[in-house]
């Protein structure tokens, strides 16, 4: 292994990521030290970037929070050596050689690539953990998916599919329309096209659970279509404001709104979270969830990268190579 490796850098908040050479790190402790072959970017590396995550690191930090890769060096009694395959969730994951603990990596089955890996941790893990631990989705009961084409959009989108729900996806555009019935949705929507959403999902029959990354005015439109009993999960706010949420409504119709932080989990209830995980990939190595990998950006795009999560241009994860 080369003694300098290429990595990303956030030097100051409101800049973008800069591209440089490092010395390599070197592994200490009961510590795993990875060759990273290729990482995600998610909604929340946007947030760091600008000082807005609620997990705050100050600059100078390399960018990213998941990823995969090979293991070089690890210590006797891990479970680990050299040449295992692992899934890392961790920061820092936007650079060729890093080290972190045991704790953030997960051996990945035989039959998924790097690219599937490395964006599949928190997206699904965020839809799974969200849809069976929070919203106790049931077979037969009908899933709203909000932004539905985007990163962990599409995975709550199979995952609703895999655990026998009825799936309405939502999203802009016919090709992202298309990729979300690919992913199993019965029924589509085009932000686009749909002037009154809530009046859309009504006419549909309503929803039982809503899955919410995009908040604003269709957080609280989807709301408004929830029957009684219905479950709101608040995954994110990739439209730029919280959604105003009627309580009232939320008194009279036994509606739960549930907050949801999947890394929060690790401090909150780390079994819950493993456990979750552990089901996620025996659900893909059974056939029964297939990940849509991207062609992954090289390093050196790792700006344009960004812009096409702030836009929302992407389908799916957006993916680095290193």
């Amino acid at each position: 292994m080369s003694n300098r490796i290429r990595l990303a850098n956030v030097n100051a908040f409101g800049e973008e990521p800069i591209v440089l050479e490092s010395p390599a790190p070197r592994r200490s402790g009961d510590d795993l030290l990875l060759r990273m072959r290729c990482a995600a970017l998610n909604f929340a590396d946007l947030l760091k970037a600008k000082g807005e995550y609620q997990e705050r690191e100050e600059p100078p930090f390399t960018p990213g929070l998941e990823g995969a890769g090979e293991v070089l060096e690890a210590p006797a009694g891990s479970g680990f050596a050299p040449g295992d395959r692992v899934a890392v969730c961790h920061p820092g994951t936007m650079a060729q050689v890093i080290a972190v603990p045991q704790s953030a990596c997960l051996k990945i089955p035989d039959r998924m690539s790097f690219e599937q890996a490395a964006g599949f941790q928190i997206a699904y893990g965020s839809s799974h953990l969200a849809l069976t631990l929070r919203a106790a989705l049931k077979p037969g009961e009908t899933l709203a998916v909000l932004g539905a084409a985007g990163g962990v959009g599409l995975t709550a989108v199979e995952i609703g599919r895999a655990l026998g729900a009825r799936v309405i996806g939502i999203a802009r555009g016919a090709e992202k329309l298309q990729t979300i019935q690919d992913a199993g949705a019965e029924k589509v929507i085009d932000s686009a096209d749909s002037a009154d959403l809530k009046a859309t999902l009504r006419d549909l029959g309503g929803v039982d659970v809503v899955y919410d990354p995009v908040g604003d005015t269709p957080g609280e439109a989807a709301f408004g279509a929830l029957r009684r009993g219905g479950r709101f999960l608040v995954i994110g706010f990739a439209g730029g404001n919280t959604p105003k949420l009627p309580l009232n409504h939320a008194l009279v119709k036994n509606i739960a709104i549930h907050g949801f932080y999947w890394g929060g989990y690790n401090s909150l209830e780390p079994s819950a979270l493993r456990n979750s995980l552990s089901e996620l990939f025996h659900l893909f190595d059974t056939g029964k969830l297939n990940p849509v990998a991207s062609k992954p950006l090289p390093l050196s795009r790792l700006v344009e990268g960004y812009e096409m999560l702030r836009s929302r241009r992407a389908v799916g994860k957006i993916l680095i190579s290193l």
